[in-house]
């Protein structure tokens, strides 16, 4: 089993990159959580991996972190749920959002992802809700403003895949919005408008 690899980045996009390793290259199945958080092509990465193995194929999935590893781990054990649905998960929201949505059993946030009907984020809450909270419970809790931070930019990506954006290109708008307005309050109808103006602008 293929757990880690280390090696230089030869090729990357949001959803696959390349590692050459000692002169093999490994194609990996990446979300787009682990990809904004690498480096230029050419320089060197490590990254966690998991190694599906099915009937008619074998792919390589890799995690910046290994609490991404473990949730997409806890994802494709739900019934009705492969690594790709499991990787346009982590794509659509960070962890922390993730596992909120999911103790919070926040359906609306969950049925934004592409792939996400309502029942099979019924079937997320259901089977997933206290392994997460078993973990959440020894991590420092979210506060209150995380959560409802939270709940407001799922209505937002909700509201602007509504209007036809693309769920990558919407998310992207609004975590640029929320960096810009970082320390200060602002409301869900200003956050939409702002976000709108930068998918606008792309």
């Amino acid at each position: 089993m293929i757990a880690s690899l280390t090696g230089t980045l030869k090729y990357k996009s949001p959803t696959e990159i390349l590692i050459d390793v000692h002169g093999v290259g490994y194609t990996v199945s990446i979300p787009l959580s682990t990809y904004e958080k690498l480096g230029d092509v050419g320089t060197s990465i490590s990254l966690l991996t998991h190694f599906h193995v099915r009937e008619d194929a074998m792919q390589l999935f890799g995690f910046f972190s290994n609490e991404e590893r473990r949730l997409f781990k806890l994802l494709i054990s739900v019934s009705g749920i492969g690594p790709k649905i499991a990787q346009s998960i982590l794509s659509g929201m960070n962890v922390e959002e993730l596992k909120s949505h999911l103790m919070s059993g926040n359906i609306i946030a969950l049925t934004a992802i592409p792939g996400v009907g309502k029942k099979t984020a019924e079937r997320l809450i259901l089977e997933l809700r206290d392994k997460v909270g078993k973990t959440m419970a020894d991590a420092e809790p979210l506060s209150a403003l995380d959560l409802a931070s939270a709940s407001m930019r799922a209505e937002a990506l909700q509201a602007l895949t509504s209007l036809g954006y693309n769920l990558q290109i919407a998310e992207k708008s609004i975590r640029l919005v929320l960096k810009e307005t970082e320390g200060s309050i602002i409301s869900l109808e200003e956050l939409i408008k702002r976000a709108l103006r930068h998918t606008i602008a792309r």
